[in-house]
C-alpha cells in the first residue's frame, strides 16, 4: 500500500475514535489482565516488528524518540493511535506496531534465570489444570515467565505463592511480572527461600505446586504434605538424568497416581501456494515435564502390572527402585 493511502487508512492520533472504539471499553483494572484495549497511552509497552522480522520492545514516554538501524521515531507519533498500525522511521524503514502478547513479552523480557518457553507455560496451565481461584504454590521463580502464565490462570481472587532461593532472581522476576501487569499483582507472594523447608513450616495447603528447579524430588514430601487431595504436583526438568530421578521418586513415594511424564516440539510451517512444508527452524526440546495427582491420606494407588523392560533397573541403574521389583530385574539376572 503506497504511502499516501496507508495514511488515509490509519486516522491520526487526535482523530475521533470509530465505532469499533466506542463499543469495545478498555479492559477492567479488577481483572488484571495485563491488557489493555483502545489507544496506545503513555506508560504502556509496544512492539515494533520490522521487516525482516526484527522485534524491538519498548515503554511510551511522551517526548522520547526510539533509536534503530533505520533511522528513528517519535514516541509521541505512536502515543494515540489504534494499536495494529505501520509507521515509517525517518530512515524509510517500516514497522508494524502491537501492544505484546505475554508470549511475546516473555521471550524478550530482562532475564535473571532462563525462562520457561511459551509452549511449556501452556502446557502446565492446561495439563496441570490450573484453574481461576486456585492456590498454586511455585518453586523457581526464575524470571517470572511462568508467574505472569499462573497469575492469568488464577486470577485476582486466586492466589500463587512463589518461593525463590536467590535474591537477584526474584528483583528481576519482580520487575517482569509488575511491569506486565503495570503494578503489584494482588494475587502473588514471592517469598525468599527454599520450598523443602518453608512450605512445611508455613502450615499453607494448596491445590497445585509447580517444580522449576534443578532437584525436585528434594522437595516432593513438602509437596505432598502441602497438597489437597485430588491436587496436581507439576516437574519442569531439563535433562533424561533428572527427569528418571523425578519419576522414580514419585512412584516410590506411593501418595501419587502414576506419574506421566512428556515434552512438546513446536515446529512452523512455510505456506505460499502450492510451496507447503515445514519450516527450517523449530522450537525443540525445552524441558520435559511431569505430573502426578495427590492421593488422599493413607491412600495408594494400585500397582502397575506391566513388568519393566529387562534391564531397565539392571545393576547400573542407581536411582530410587519401584516397589514390587523383581529381584532378578533389579540385580539384571
Amino acid at each position: 500500500m503506497p504511502d499516501a493511502e496507508l495514511d488515509a487508512a490509519v486516522p491520526p492520533s487526535d482523530a475521533t475514535p470509530d465505532s469499533g472504539s466506542e463499543t469495545a471499553p478498555d479492559v477492567t483494572p479488577e481483572a488484571w489482565s495485563g491488557v489493555h484495549r483502545g489507544p496506545l497511552r503513555a506508560g504502556e509497552w509496544v512492539r515494533l516488528l520490522d521487516q525482516k522480522g526484527r522485534r524491538h520492545n519498548f515503554e511510551l514516554v511522551p517526548g522520547k524518540r526510539f533509536f534503530s538501524n533505520r533511522g528513528h521515531l517519535e514516541h509521541d507519533e505512536l502515543i494515540g493511535r489504534e494499536e495494529g498500525f505501520t509507521v515509517t522511521s525517518s530512515a524509510g524503514g517500516e514497522y508494524l506496531v502491537f501492544r505484546p502478547l505475554l508470549s511475546e513479552f516473555v521471550v524478550s523480557m530482562p532475564r535473571g534465570a532462563a525462562v520457561v518457553y511459551p509452549k511449556d507455560a501452556a502446557q502446565i496451565v492446561a495439563m496441570a489444570d490450573i484453574f481461576p481461584g486456585a492456590h498454586v504454590v511455585e518453586a523457581g521463580v526464575g524470571s517470572g515467565a511462568l508467574t505472569c502464565s499462573l497469575l492469568r490462570a488464577v486470577g485476582p481472587h486466586g492466589k500463587v505463592t512463589s518461593y525463590e532461593r536467590r535474591e537477584e532472581f526474584a528483583d528481576v522476576a519482580r520487575r517482569n511480572v509488575t511491569q506486565f501487569f503495570g503494578g503489584e499483582h494482588p494475587a502473588w507472594d514471592l517469598r525468599l527461600g527454599d520450598l523443602a523447608e518453608a512450605l512445611p513450616a508455613s502450615g499453607e495447603r494448596c491445590d497445585r505446586i509447580i517444580l522449576d528447579m534443578l532437584a525436585p524430588w528434594e522437595c516432593l514430601d513438602a509437596a505432598a504434605d502441602a497438597l489437597l487431595p485430588g491436587g496436581i504436583v507439576c516437574a519442569y526438568v531439563a535433562t533424561t538424568t533428572q527427569l528418571s530421578r523425578f519419576v522414580e521418586t514419585v512412584r516410590i513415594h506411593g501418595g501419587f497416581t502414576e506419574p506421566q511424564p512428556w515434552e512438546s516440539l513446536v515446529r512452523d510451517w512455510h505456506v505460499e501456494g502450492l510451496a507447503v512444508r515445514p519450516g527450517h527452524k523449530m522450537i525443540g526440546h525445552t524441558a520435559f515435564l511431569v505430573t502426578a495427582r495427590r492421593m488422599a491420606p493413607g491412600q495408594r494407588p494400585p500397582l502397575k502390572k506391566r513388568r519393566p523392560a529387562p534391564g531397565a533397573y539392571g545393576p547400573d541403574y542407581t536411582g530410587p527402585r519401584p516397589a514390587g521389583v523383581p529381584i532378578e530385574a533389579a540385580e539384571g539376572e
